[in-house]
């Protein structure tokens, strides 16, 4: 069974945040030095919830914001579920369908360690499909 901690270590453990404080701007721009999807919100330094880039088009585009004078705060995601490094990747494929979301965030106790998104599991999916594919073929040709 492929656990989240497996995407993790893949990943590595590197986290983008930027302060709540700053504006949507500021936080586009991140996100696309980054090339991610999602950054992690900091209020006081301490984890606050999810920027995603569905956050920016339902709640500043659509609503005819301005990504200047909008705050991280005003349209962040708060209260998603948090998983841990032991859920299996079957569980958040659960939760992210059940919840309509395409990111969770990864504790360890009170301490974030990772974000996952659902391209995370759909790429270790897929790497595992073709580990057994090519256990497979070893088999047959043995």
């Amino acid at each position: 069974m492929i656990k989240v901690s497996n995407i993790l270590a893949r990943k590595g453990g590197r986290i983008v945040t930027i302060d709540a404080g700053k504006s949507v701007l500021e936080a586009l721009k991140l996100m696309a030095d980054e090339n991610i999807g999602s950054v992690v919100i900091l209020e006081d330094g301490e984890y606050a919830g999810l920027l995603t880039e569905r956050d920016y088009a339902r709640k500043v585009i659509l609503k005819g914001k301005s990504s200047h004078e909008t705050l991280v705060r005003d349209i962040m995601s708060t209260g998603l579920p948090r998983i841990l490094p032991d859920n299996s990747i079957e569980t958040c494929m659960h939760i992210m369908s059940e919840s309509n979301i395409r990111y969770l965030p990864v504790f360890i106790d009170d301490t974030l360690c990772g974000i996952i998104s659902i391209n995370d599991l759909v790429t270790e999916t897929i790497l595992s499909q073709l580990e057994t594919i090519e256990q497979l073929k070893s088999y047959i040709h043995s």
